[in-house]
């Protein structure tokens, strides 16, 4: 029994059958001209109207979701190549504040973990530098200590518009800044932008963080720097960034006061009195 209807485009000859015939017996027209009749009141299928708004809808839906999986695929897939360029940037990041970006990091640097306390603790270094905050309020801090004696602290704070990060270098006394490196996320060009640029970061090298055995950071001075050895001009401009910057030295220095006060006492020479002591009981020896 015929199920559908075909019609002839050319000379309108109606065809039943389940397909279109092969030629048009009236005008020989091929199958081609025919188009299958819908009856009145016959449903169509939802995908029959390639205008109808269903249509459109599912068919762009289909295409966002192959889309979205198709970049997720192609996240994975370069997921392992992307970490492995952010750990090297990091890594160069730290060689460039301590100015030694000819050295081989793994040989260069012994990278550790300290804890509140100024004390060695579990952890990996890069891995904490993925979200620096939270390690600090963990009471996680990330050292990198160079083969010289030097050592780099990563800092952490906000601008204007967003995050901004550094590592500060300090030289063997761990009081003197030897180098700085910051980046920002999204700080306004030609103004707070500026404390990305190598310009900008050479004014902190030779300030100092302590005033005698004071922790003071070092602060960025709108107007001008009044203090030659703890203070740097402010960004014109950028009061919002500056002062972040300020904030972002002073906190995160902060953390690591334990392990620099330790250190600083380990490198002290020894004092005179106890020259003195030594010279007296030397005499003391002689005369007996």
């Amino acid at each position: 029994m015929a199920t559908k209807k075909f019609k002839c485009n050319v000379c309108g000859y109606i065809h039943e059958g389940d397909a279109a015939p092969d030629k048009c017996p009236v005008c020989g027209a091929p199958a081609s001209e025919f188009t299958e009749l819908t009856e009145p009141g016959r449903k169509k299928g939802l995908l029959s109207d390639t205008n109808s708004n269903a249509y459109i809808i599912l068919y762009s839906t289909v295409m966002v979701v192959i889309v979205a999986v198709l970049l997720a695929v192609a996240a994975l897939a370069l997921k392992p190549r992307q970490d492995a360029n952010d750990l090297n940037e990091k890594k160069r990041n730290i060689l460039a504040s301590l100015s030694a970006e000819g050295e081989s990091y793994d040989q260069f640097i012994d990278a550790y973990v300290v804890d509140a306390q100024g004390q060695r603790t579990d952890g990996d270094v890069f891995t904490l530098l993925n979200d620096l905050p939270t390690a600090f309020a963990e009471g996680k801090f990330p050292v990198f200590e160079a083969r010289d004696g030097r050592m780099v602290i990563p800092v952490t704070g906000n601008g204007l518009w967003g995050p901004i990060w550094g590592y500060v270098a300090l030289e063997k006394d761990m009081n003197t800044i030897a180098g700085i490196i910051m980046a920002h996320k999204g700080e306004t060009p030609g103004l707070g932008a500026e404390i990305a640029t190598p310009k900008y970061q050479a004014n902190f090298v030779g300030k100092t963080i302590f005033e005698g055995d004071e922790f003071v950071s070092v602060t960025l001075r709108k107007g001008g720097a009044k203090d030659p050895a703890h203070e740097v001009d402010a960004i014109t401009g950028g009061t919002k960034t500056s002062d972040g910057v300020t904030a972002m030295l002073r906190n995160s220095l902060e953390h690591y006061l334990p392990l620099l006060e330790s250190k600083r006492q380990a490198a002290a020479p020894v004092t005179e009195p106890a020259a003195a002591e030594v010279s007296n009981e030397e005499k003391a020896e002689s005369n007996e």
